[in-house]
């Protein structure tokens, strides 16, 4: 995945913290735009330098609103059911912190004013839906860029990312279900514990 998915993937982890409570799901992107430009201010040089202290904004911010389980669940697949409950809740926690560490560096690339939020044109009394983005790169291309929001208590989450029809999700899925035929969950658990440990995510 280039630098540009990296952190159109990176603003979609922090929309989920900021945009938790907002009442429609285009408020949930809508507001995040907005204030993670505001939390990012005057910091970029300081995170990029400081990768547990990168990791720490991200995570408390994010770990409250994220519908990680959910998540984890869709990746995993067939495999969640066959799964104990000691491996789930393991998963859900390496996956989580994967996904921290692998796009915290999108973050520091974020630019508010290269994303464009569309009109919702979906149906609000669904249990998920569709927010559509484009995303503008260097070159003036337009990249379209979905969300899937699931509804969890009267707030809109995010669990998905879809870069040009791509879903983030069914791309681990795709990876993991590979490794998990040619070893184990247990195996993609470890390794990923393994990873995770190596750079703790604060």
């Amino acid at each position: 995945m280039n630098k540009m998915h990296q952190w159109i993937v990176a603003t979609l982890l922090v929309c989920t913290a900021f945009g938790a409570q907002a009442q429609s799901p285009n408020s949930v992107i809508e507001e995040a735009a907005g204030l993670l430009a505001t939390t990012l201010d005057g910091r970029k040089d300081e995170l990029a330098a400081d990768r547990e202290a990168l990791y720490s904004v991200i995570d408390a911010i994010l770990l409250p609103r994220f519908d990680r389980t959910y998540a984890a669940q869709l990746v995993l697949g067939r495999t969640w059911r066959d799964a104990s409950e000691e491996q789930r809740e393991r998963f859900i926690a390496a996956f989580y912190n994967s996904l921290l560490r692998k796009y915290a560096d999108g973050l520091l690339q974020y630019d508010q004013n290269r994303i464009e939020i569309l009109p919702f044109r979906g149906d609000e009394t669904k249990p998920r839906v569709i927010v559509k983005t484009l995303v503008q790169l260097d070159d003036g291309t337009e990249v379209p860029v979905d969300y899937g929001l699931v509804r969890r208590d009267s707030a809109w989450l995010v669990f998905d990312v879809i870069i040009e029809g791509i879903s983030y999700v069914r791309n681990f899925r795709a990876e993991l279900d590979a490794e998990v035929a040619a070893t184990s969950l247990e195996a993609v658990i470890q390794r990923l514990e393994s990873e995770n440990a190596a750079v703790p995510p604060g």
